[in-house]
């Protein structure tokens, strides 16, 4: 009892201070009670030149430790996510080690061009108020979650696509998508114990998370190389499964055009979690620890108010990069709109003629200042893109997460959505996928696919519910579409019945004939794409016909195409499984175990575990699923 009551004073205490309340929940920036007295000009210089420049012997040392972290090998399943989140801590001090909620002090009226070193300018931090720094504790796991007393986390609502017929809808459209923050969320979930909502999983983000090992294409002639097989389905024995997959041109990392990134930050008072800023900042060191001295660097920070922090600095000077990540705290509302603005500002002055140009969004997506409106913000970014400057979004933390904006701002800023829960996911976003996610070979992919309606009774495309086109878009080249990066593989999967082969979920019309309609030598599907090169504004098309008798059993089938199929039942089951029949999170491990082949980063190991523990989260088998045929 005595304990009780110690827990429920320490509770009231830190009620008390300030901690249990989300700073973006009541709009107020706090301070540290060290700086709750600062002047003005005192706090200022926080981000100045010479502050910065006192900082560097203690960021030498920092780097010099920080390359441990380089002890992972290659070829090595990842440590732990606790084990290497301890690492980058290592060397600093106790105060670097703090999150002060202090806040980013910025200016609302950004510079105008050109841009200075009087741009770091800083706003006034209020006073009087106080709250508790989160010390060592940060050390022990960048995975700790702050909790707090509400969840707000936004997802977008998912429909899953529809089971067609074919004589009714014989052509599919759709665009690709390179985007993998699903999964690491939906790892989130699992990890910490609960199932994940079920508009958080997106089939195609899971399906492709994991690098399959696809041919790339053998001349320069094509920017990626196209695969297609086909295999009887796992969970019904009266269809197939097609899976299209693409495999973009290799580029060794040395062979890349030089970088102009800007890191746009958010430090507003919701980051202030260790899981946030900490993390932000080490996953940012990763990835400067790898920048090339042709390539530049600059950093943009955003809380109620937006300032540059690194004016652009060449990928050799690393200590200068590493310090300016380190100097930045957290504090005060989320005035995104203006940091984009400006961001997009400082890379567009330093832009790269045929170089890679982009914005790296770093947030929880709680916009609450400024332009706040969704469909806004989408359209600043689409407006933005036009400069040549691409957006991908790395997202952070728990309780007030926006997916919904961050996936659909890197839609629109042509760039890749990545959520980072641990420094693992970090390495592998930034570090090990730098060349496939930053250096584009293919622009505006589209998919299309038209069935046979003399062979194919019905189908349905797992996934891309929200990359869906219009039959007229796949040949408009005013139409967005996906991006595919050097060495990207991107993978769909279509389920589809023959006729004469079980029933169909769709009853027939009364009152209208069956079409009659003439088989092609045996075509199945003819598979089209089109794409556009890296700077140009017409599309190529490609064509690919698809062959009836290619169908195989699924013991015969490739181990990339076995283990795609289990990931994409995964995410159906975690959606509920309604077209999975009995085929539920023991069968998919037991697919997924026999097709685990070279797993060079651990990812298939992994994903074995978060099926077992999908399973144990439901207590057993799912009930009352449907399937493309009616039993």
């Amino acid at each position: 009892m005595a304990q009780i009551r110690y827990l429920f004073a320490t509770i009231i205490l830190a009620v008390h201070f300030g901690c249990g309340v989300p700073e973006k929940q009541v709009h107020q920036p706090s301070v540290t009670a060290q700086h709750a007295a600062a002047p003005v000009d005192e706090m200022s210089a926080r981000y100045s030149p010479a502050a910065l420049e006192s900082d560097l012997d203690s960021t030498r040392k920092f780097h010099d430790a920080r390359k441990n972290l380089k002890g992972i090998s290659a070829g090595a399943k990842p440590a732990p996510a606790i084990a290497a989140a301890k690492e980058p801590l290592q060397g600093r001090s106790r105060e670097e080690s703090k999150i002060h909620s202090s806040g980013v002090i910025a200016r609302d009226d950004a510079p105008q061009e050109p841009l200075t070193s009087g741009d770091r300018a800083q706003s006034p931090r209020p006073s009087g108020s106080a709250s508790i720094a989160i010390g060592q504790g940060a050390e022990e796991s960048f995975a700790m979650q702050v909790l707090t007393p509400e969840n707000t986390e936004k997802y977008g609502h998912i429909e899953e696509n529809p089971i067609k017929l074919a004589i009714e809808h014989p052509v599919s459209t759709f665009s690709i998508d390179v985007d993998t923050g699903s999964y690491s969320n939906v790892r989130r979930f699992l990890n910490q114990g609960s199932l994940p909502p079920h508009d958080a999983v997106r089939a195609e983000e899971l399906i492709n998370y994991f690098p399959y090992a696809y041919a790339a294409p053998s001349t320069g002639a094509r920017p990626f190389a196209v695969h297609t097989e086909m295999a009887s389905t796992p969970w019904n024995h009266d269809t197939s499964l097609l899976r299209v997959g693409i495999k973009g041109r290799e580029i060794a990392r040395h062979a890349l055009p030089p970088a102009n990134l800007v890191f746009l930050i958010d430090v507003s008072g919701s980051m202030n979690e260790p899981s946030k800023l900490p993390l932000l900042k080490s996953a940012f060191e990763l990835l400067a620890e790898e920048l090339r001295p042709q390539d530049k660097i600059s950093i943009v920070v955003y809380a109620g108010a937006s300032g540059v922090v690194l004016q652009p600095t060449t990928g050799d000077r690393k200590d200068r990069i590493l310090a300016s990540l380190q100097q930045l705290s957290a504090g005060g509302s989320t005035h995104g709109a203006a940091g984009i603005e400006l961001a997009y500002r400082v890379a567009q002055q330093n832009f790269q003629p045929g170089g890679i140009n982009r914005v790296l969004l770093a947030t929880d997506g709680d916009f609450n200042v400024g332009v706040t409106n969704f469909e806004a913000l989408k359209n600043l970014i689409e407006q933005k893109r036009r400069s040549g400057v691409s957006l991908s979004t790395l997202g952070f933390g728990t309780g007030n997460y926006n997916d919904q904006l961050m996936e659909q701002l890197a839609d629109a800023g042509n760039g890749n959505y990545s959520y980072i829960d641990t420094l693992n996911e970090a390495r592998k976003a930034l570090v090990d996928e730098f060349t496939s996610t930053m250096a584009i070979i293919a622009r505006d992919v589209k998919i299309q696919i038209e069935f046979n309606p003399a062979l194919v009774a019905e189908y349905r495309l797992i996934g891309y519910e929200n990359r869906m086109l219009k039959r007229e878009d796949f040949s408009n080249d005013k139409i967005d579409a996906g991006e595919i990066g050097a060495g990207h593989s991107v993978t769909a999967l279509y389920e589809f019945r023959l006729h004469g082969q079980g029933k169909s979920l769709i009853d027939s019309l009364r009152y209208q004939p069956a079409a009659q309609v003439s088989p092609r030598s045996g075509e199945l599907a003819l598979l089209r794409l089109r794409h556009k090169t890296p700077d140009g504004e017409n599309s190529e098309l490609m064509e690919v016909p698809i062959a009836q008798k290619a169908i195989q059993s699924l013991s015969s089938a490739s181990t990339e195409f076995r283990f795609a199929v289990a990931v994409a039942a995964f995410g159906q089951e975690l959606k509920g499984g309604k077209y999975l029949g009995n085929f539920g999170y023991r069968e998919i491990r037991q697919l997924a175990q026999g097709a685990r082949a070279e797993d060079r980063f651990g990812y298939r190991a992994e994903f074995l575990e978060l099926v077992t523990k999908a399973e144990h989260l439901t207590g057993g088998p799912s009930q009352g699923k449907l399937s493309l045929t009616r039993h």
